[in-house]
């Protein structure tokens, strides 16, 4: 089981070469306030001095360490594979590397560091250029390899120490972007947390095992470490805090001792600290000793590491495969790259007008279903929202009493009106007829709004290729856009004959118009003598006329409210048609009946035109516009873009297609080897 880790290196490898972090594989990340001893605790699982060093946040972009141990066999089959048996005798310790210990970053790609102060040069350096040296922080990793013979094979995460006041340039919320960037690390369920305090600070009100229990609250994967132990005031000790009875931690508690400052600054090697560590732990805690220190340490994080793994590889695999299925659909989206423009630009375009066409008739393959589209909606608007509106027209909107009263006196001339003069009727239904012209023309531009929608919707559901040619996609929508503007006159002028067919005879002998005229005729003249007398007549005209004894006398039957003006005084002209028409008064018996028959009318044959116009816009609609786009569309974008000179043009990537498109068949390629890698695992009995 110890190659598991090894597997998780080479996964992490895998992953780097992507830049991405969609997979949390398992690591130690590792958390601590500033001066906790944090570094210390690092370097001396690497055994070497490779950290910055200095007051104040130093650590100040998350620095993946991967520890990888090289064994003799290991620089053996390097040298083998370099084709020189005797490479490893002859000094090139591993595929050409002439030191025992070095290590690789990956922002240096594939240069070899043995110098391990040019290491935390580097660190220091790498830090600088994201973060800025304003003691600022970034959450960009720095990724560093470690290869050497003394390690245990690891991977931590070093991250900045928590703090609570900003010093120098930094941030104000400086404590808040610091346990953000914390938590989004420990926050990943396959992380182990090292929490690390120091002894001579009170276990109570540690802040590390705090933000370890936010997101681990039952503690199954943090391990806590105690550092400085030979700190401690004299007369006290960390035994109670060792064997777990001030604060239990699972995983268990550890402590080590570190370098002191001073030991740093004489150059006092690592495994001399080690072996002054193991001493005084045998002096201070000898029935503890066996269980404490850093190589106890670097042995339990390994062996947590690993049981780590194996808990979650299940998880990682299906996590991989998933993401493989979803990367591969992301890359056939983007298509492949053009090889054959003139092919591929008529297959656009064939597509794009099929799928237009299919959305009109109901049968496109994306079918939208949060809202009405295409075809659906173009009903939607005939029968609804065109047939609603229709019915809503009030057949006697705007048109008043005294309105039917003027009409049919001014169609009489000067002469008194033995009938009802037929030209009023025609005057009057005329004027309501024409109310009906403006929702027509509004219907017309409904269903041209639809057929614009439709457009975008065919790019965003049916042909997702047009993404990646921009300037295609345009002309295309250029195309359809004129396509449909030219035809909106059109039917705009077939809608409003249409009207001006109505208009332009009124059809009083309409069978519908004559039974309700039959049906008025009886129920107006009221007995059977009236009907007798006036069948001669025919028509509508025979149902009212002059009667002096409905009639009645003048001073009854008419009432002004607005007085005639006084006589004209003496001296003065007068001018007759000074006369003022009454505002409002009491209609006389037959004015009445004459306006009432002309309402019922104009409401009669306004419902017959109404009726004729509810079936005859939608036909005209679809005819002229709908059915004249489907069947023109295919033909006007061949006729308009498929033309050699238009071709490089037309088929011009976006600037980030090539770039998506690249990084979306890396990923792949990236989650593809990983799988080989767990698969790997399964044949090697390793899981």
């Amino acid at each position: 089981m110890e190659a598991l880790i090894p597997v998780i290196n080479k996964l992490q490898d895998v992953f780097n070469t992507v830049g991405s972090d969609v997979i949390q594989l398992p690591q130690i990340a590792v958390v601590g306030t500033q001066s906790s001893g944090k570094s210390s605790v690092l370097e001396s699982l690497v055994g070497k001095d490779l950290l910055p060093r200095g007051t104040g946040v130093v650590t100040r972009r998350p620095l993946i360490l991967q520890l990888v141990n090289l064994t003799p066999e290991d620089r053996r089959k390097a040298a083998a594979e370099e084709n020189d048996p005797n490479a490893w005798k002859n000094g090139r310790l591993y595929k050409g590397v002439e030191s025992e210990e070095w290590g690789k970053f990956l922002h240096t790609k594939n240069k070899i560091y043995t110098d391990f102060d040019e290491i935390r040069q580097e660190i220091e350096n790498e830090t600088e250029r994201i973060s800025g040296n304003n003691k600022g922080i970034s959450a960009e990793p720095i990724h560093l390899k470690i290869f050497s013979p003394h390690v245990v094979n690891l991977t931590l995460v070093d991250l900045p120490g928590i703090t609570k006041v900003p010093v120098g340039d930094q941030p104000k919320d400086i404590e808040i972007q610091i346990r953000d960037l914390i938590l989004r690390y420990i926050s990943n369920p396959n992380s182990i947390i090292l929490a690390v305090t120091a002894a001579n600070t009170d276990m109570a009100t540690s802040e590390a095992l705090k933000v370890a229990r936010e997101v681990d609250p039952d503690g199954r994967r943090t391990l806590a470490v105690i550092t400085k132990l030979d700190l401690m005031d004299a007369g006290t000790d960390a035994m109670d805090v060792l064997m777990g009875r001030v604060i239990p931690v699972k995983l268990g508690i550890i402590g080590v001792v570190n370098r002191s400052q001073l030991d740093i600054n004489n150059k006092k090697v690592v495994a001399e600290a080690i072996r002054d560590e193991y001493a005084f732990l045998q002096k201070k805690y000898p029935s503890l000793a066996n269980r404490n220190g850093t190589k106890y340490l670097a042995r339990t994080l390994n062996r947590l590491l690993m049981h780590h793994i194996r808990d979650c590889l299940p998880e990682l695999k299906t996590r991989i495969n998933v993401l493989a299925a979803q990367y591969q659909s992301l890359l056939n989206s983007y298509g492949e790259p053009v090889e054959d423009k003139s092919a591929t630009l008529l297959q656009l375009i064939t597509k794009f007008a099929s799928e237009y066409c299919h959305t009109i008739e109901g049968t496109a393959k994306y079918i939208e279903t949060s809202e009405l589209c295409g075809g659906a909606r173009i009903c939607y608007i005939f029968h609804e929202t065109f047939g609603r509106t229709l019915e809503s027209v009030d057949p006697l909107g705007g048109l008043t009493t005294i309105d039917v009263l003027t009409a049919i006196r001014n169609a009489t001339g000067p002469r008194p009106a033995l009938f009802v003069p037929e030209i009023s009727f025609e005057l009057l239904v005329k004027r309501q007829v024409k109310r009906l012209e403006e929702p027509s023309l509004r219907c017309v531009e409904l269903v041209h709004e639809e057929m614009q929608r439709i457009i975008q919707h065919c790019s965003n559901y049916s042909t997702q290729e047009l993404l990646r040619f921009p300037k295609l996609h345009d002309a295309i929508v250029e195309v359809v856009t004129s396509l449909l503007r030219k035809r909106l006159p059109v039917t705009n002028e077939m809608v409003h004959n249409l009207v001006a067919i109505e208009l332009a005879y009124i059809n009083t002998k309409h069978p519908d118009f004559a039974d309700a005229c039959g049906l008025m005729n009886s129920n107006i003249e009221g007995g059977p003598g009236d009907g007798t007398q006036d069948a001669g007549t025919g028509g509508w005209r025979g149902m009212v006329k002059a009667s002096k004894s409905e009639d009645g006398p003048y001073e009854e039957k008419t009432k002004y409210m607005t007085s005639l003006p006084a006589s004209p005084q003496k001296g003065h002209a007068v001018n007759l048609l000074d006369v003022p028409v009454p505002v409002a008064r009491k209609l006389s018996a037959r004015e009445q009946r004459d306006c009432e028959v002309i309402e019922r009318l104009i409401k009669s044959y306004f419902l017959i035109v109404r009726k004729n116009i509810q079936d005859s816009v939608p036909k005209a609609v679809m005819h002229f516009l709908v059915n004249n786009v489907k069947d023109n569309l295919q033909s006007e974008l061949v006729g308009q873009l498929y033309k050699s000179l238009l071709l490089d043009d037309l088929l011009t990537e976006s600037e980030d297609m090539a770039q998506r498109r690249n990084e979306a068949a890396d990923m792949l390629k990236a989650l593809q080897r990983a799988s080989q890698v767990i698969a790997e695992i399964r044949e090697t009995h390793l899981w």
